[in-house]
């Protein structure tokens, strides 16, 4: 099994069983699907396999951010809202993407330790995205905006953590949409 693999492998256990739930690399490696040999080939502990993880799946939501800002299809509007898509697709399919970087800065709150350190920057590059296509929409107070915005993302994560209700994400969407299209309006005088 590739690396890749085993990684893909190991969110899937965390992001169903939870992080706290999770504390050994024979709880990752899972029931019969996943040799723990292989595990220990790569990984001294549960930690070290936790922070790889954490970093290749911040590595893909990065990726995918790249490519929603190249996308010349989609406006300003469009590009913040995908997440939401994406998010929705992926808690149909039983995945809580986002999910384990809020749970890893609440597991390790020390802000040293690496693995809260791989999911503050996930949640920075989060927001700079966001940040990003505000200030290219023109809004006049794009760093208020987009702290609204991933407050709005962080507690639908959050929730999403704990209750893993695929509605939270279509509040959480709408509940954008109306803090942009509010931003939107104040740009353009007409809150004035």
């Amino acid at each position: 099994m590739q690396r890749e693999q085993i990684l893909e492998h190991a969110l899937n256990v965390l992001e169903k069983n939870g992080l706290a739930a999770t504390t050994s690399l024979p709880q990752l490696a899972g029931q019969g699907e996943l040799a723990l040999a292989q595990l220990e080939g790569h990984w001294p502990d549960r930690d070290a396999l936790l922070y790889d993880a954490l970093r290749y799946h911040g590595q893909q939501i990065d990726s995918w951010r790249r490519q929603v800002l190249l996308n010349d299809q989609l406006d300003g509007e469009q590009k913040l809202l995908a997440r939401y898509q994406v998010l929705s697709e992926q808690v149909q399919k039983g995945r809580y993407p986002g999910c384990l970087f809020i749970a890893a800065c609440s597991f390790y709150p020390q802000p040293d330790q690496p693995v809260h350190q791989i999911a503050e920057q996930q949640k920075q590059a989060s927001w700079h995205f966001t940040h990003r296509i505000l200030v290219e929409l023109g809004l006049d107070n794009p760093t208020m905006v987009a702290d609204q915005l991933e407050l709005i993302l962080e507690g639908c994560l959050s929730k999403l953590l704990v209750k893993r209700n695929a509605q939270d994400v279509a509040t959480a969407r709408r509940l954008a949409e109306d803090v942009l299209r509010i931003a939107l309006c104040r740009a353009n005088g007409a809150l004035a």
